[in-house]
This record gives structure tokens, sequence and C-alpha cells, in this order.
């Protein structure tokens, strides 16, 4: 018997000293494949291996595939120097209304690590058969059948086309990720109609821009216009506030001016009335005796130092001018009161 238990353990054992090392990358999980039920159950293990790591099983009764779990691009465009293919590779369908279209687009997905076991057994032995097999047909599939829903002046508006590819990832994500395929984005790119109808959709969208332009040209006239309305408004305004000043300055500056000549007027005229009466008081008091006194007075100060000459009336004084003293005294001094006036010889 105890050659029997050697003998059955000698493959055990050959296995163990002839294992061979697998690492995964840092992107990479690891998925492991037994083939015989030495050391477990047969076939593909659902236990996954973490990236960056190094494990180490037996040789020829063991498989070791990998996956690569980082984000992936699955790039449908018509340049062929950027897409997977060597050829035209946009997606191509008809739109709502008819007209064939090719659309450009990527999709953005990576293998979900938990479910690498199951895509190894339903799909592929690597990320690049699991896009080829999986991924592209049904991207394909379900784009065309989102986008189609459209109709074609509707793919020059950005906010639709958002739409669809924000519709399409949601498809994709319901049919890949129970699959084991995880869908982070769709962009669409460039579309292309037949030419002769682009050239009628490019017609119809620069009359539609000329038009509008002309009616943001219209609409800035009008606002100009009115603008200018209002600034001549408030240019009359202004004018009109400055004439009212001015007439309100000129008014109160002529109240001022006929004020003061008013006052300069009655201050003359008080001046003269005191004037005339200080005159009529002047000849009130030279009308009675002190006037008299004072013509007397003047005229002694007139003749004084004067010689008085009396020649005898007569022939010999016949060219000589007289001076009739007596009718001098008598016509501006006054006779004194009880006396006589005789007349000089």
């Amino acid at each position: 018997m105890n050659r029997a238990l050697v003998l059955a353990s000698l493959p055990f054992a050959v296995s163990l000293t002839g294992c061979t090392c697998h690492s995964t990358d840092s992107t990479e999980v690891g998925v492991l494949t037994r083939k015989l039920a030495l050391f477990g159950p047969v076939g593909i293990q659902d236990e996954v291996y973490a990236p960056g790591a190094t494990y180490m099983f037996p040789p020829f009764i063991t498989d070791w595939t990998t996956f690569d779990v980082s984000l992936q691009n699955l790039s449908m465009v018509r340049d062929a120097s950027k897409g997977d293919r060597a050829s035209e590779d946009d997606v191509n369908f008809k739109t709502v209304d008819g007209n064939d279209i090719r659309v450009d687009v990527t999709v953005s997905w990576q293998v979900d690590p938990k479910r690498a076991h199951y895509l190894l057994g339903r799909v592929g032995r690597n990320t690049n058969e699991v896009k080829e097999k999986l991924v592209r047909p049904a991207c394909r599939s379900v784009v065309r059948d989102v986008l189609n829903e459209l109709q074609s002046e509707e793919f020059y508006v950005s906010d639709k086309r958002f739409e669809k590819a924000a519709r399409a990832r949601e498809m994709l994500a319901q049919v890949l990720e129970p699959e084991g395929v995880l869908v982070s984005q769709v962009i669409l790119g460039e579309h292309h109609f037949h030419p002769e109808y682009e050239q009628v959709i490019r017609d119809k969208k620069l009359a539609e821009q000329n038009t509008e332009r002309l009616k943001s040209e219209a609409r800035a006239a009008a606002e100009q216009a009115k603008s200018k309305v209002e600034t001549a408004k408030g240019q009359v305004s202004q004018q009109l506030a400055q004439a009212a000043g001015f007439l309100e300055t000129t008014k109160l500056q002529s109240d001022a001016d006929f004020f003061q000549s008013q006052k300069q007027a009655e201050a003359l005229l008080a001046e003269k009335k005191a004037k005339a009466k200080g005159i009529v008081k002047e000849n009130e008091a030279l009308s009675g005796a002190g006037g008299k006194t004072m013509v007397k007075l003047k005229l002694a100060e007139a003749l004084a130092g004067k010689d008085i000459v009396f020649i005898p009336s007569g022939k010999g004084a016949a060219g000589l001018q007289l001076l009739n003293l007596n009718q001098l005294l008598t016509t501006y001094g006054g006779a004194p009161e009880g006396a006589a006036t005789k007349p000089d010889p």
C-alpha cells in the first residue's frame, strides 16, 4: 500500500516542483483554467486575480489568461488613419425621413474585472477578441437604431446629437454590462449626407443664417434708432431745462435791476424833495427881515472898497452913466419903515 501511495502522489510532487510564474500588469486581471481536478474543480475558475501581482501554478494542468481592464476606445470612423480598421468604418444608415447618412462614432468602454471569467467562457480569450466579437457588433447595431430616429436636419442641432449619444450609451449599458463590458461614453463625430443633399442642407442653413442675420441687423437698427430718439429727447429736455433756467435767471436779474432802479429813483426823489424843501425854507427865510438884512450885507460887501463920486446934476453930466444909490438901496435894501422915498437930483 505504501508503494501505491507513493506512486499516486508522484504527479503531485512533480507538479509542485515544476510550478510556473504568471503575472498581471497594472491594468490587467488574470483568470485561471484547470484542466485536471487535482487542486480544485475543472474548468474556468470564478476567482479573478488582481492587477500588478505574480502567481504560481503548476504547468500542463492549468491555463492562464489575462484581460486588459483599462479604458478602451472603439473608433468607427470614416478616416482610416484614425479608426480601428484600415478602411472606412463609420456607421451608415437612413434617417427617419429617408436620407442616407454616415456618422463617425467613438465608444469608450472597458472590461468589468469582476466578469473577466465570464468573458473568457462566453466571448474570447483577451480584450481585443471581446471588442471584435461583442463590443463592435453591439455598438454598431444600437447606435444605428438610436440615430435613425432623427430627422436629417436634426443632425445639425448639437443638443439633439448629444441627447441621442446619451441615449445610445444607456442602451449599450443595458446590453453589454450583463456580459461583462462597462460602457462609459458614446461620442458622435462628423456626419456626411449624400453630396447633393448636403449642398441643399448647406444652402438652406445659409439662407436661415442670412435671415437671422438680417433680423438681427433690423433689431439692432431699431434699437439704435430708439437710442437716438431717446438721446434726442434727452438733449431737448436738457435744452428746455437750460432755457427755463436762463429765463428764470433773467427774470430774477430783471427783478433785481428793477428793484435797484426803483430804490435809486425813490432815493433821488427823496433827495430832490429834501433839496426843494430846503430851497423853500431858504426862500421863506430870505423873504423876511433877515433876508433884507442879508441883501444889504451882500450889497455892502459888493460896494466895499469902491470909490463913490457925487456929481451934481445938470448939463455937465450928460455923457455919464449915473447910479441912483437911493433907488438902489430902496430896491434891494428897502427903505426904513416910515421913511419917505425922495428921488435924488
